[in-house]
């Protein structure tokens, strides 16, 4: 099978002998577009959810793999998503998320967003990392 085939939706370069795999910039993980799939999610699942410790954890799964499933339906077909949840109890404190990555700044990249209401609030990470 050719190499070019092996790499659907990508653009295949020889630079001195070496082949360079190349994402087309329609094909590009976006965050922006990606925040705002992130944000009707969280709209929709936590509009009048209140905070219970014996459900976050089910609620935390359930979220990141809605999240996760809209994401593969928006196209991002050469990208590995990994989508990161926190709930927590609205009472007023404060709470520090951070993450490292090591990845490809031409093609890899990330978005977020927060949802509070009265009674909890959630913190959603999405991690788009370019497959070879």
């Amino acid at each position: 099978m050719p190499f070019s085939l092996l790499f659907e939706g990508c653009c295949v370069r020889t630079c001195g002998g070496i082949r360079l795999l190349l994402c087309r910039v329609r094909d590009l993980f976006r965050p922006s577009v990606v925040k705002d799939c992130i944000h009707a999610v969280l709209k929709e699942e936590l509009a009048n959810a209140e905070y219970s410790p014996e459900e976050t954890p089910q609620l935390t799964k359930h979220l990141s793999e809605s999240i996760k499933d809209k994401l593969k339906e928006m196209g991002f077909d050469r990208y590995k998503m990994v989508v990161q949840v926190v709930i927590g109890e609205q009472r007023g404190e404060g709470v520090f998320m951070a993450a490292r990555c090591f990845w490809d700044a031409d093609t890899d990249n990330y978005t977020h967003d927060v949802f509070m209401n009265d009674s909890l609030f959630c913190v959603v990470a999405a991690f788009g990392c370019f497959y070879y």
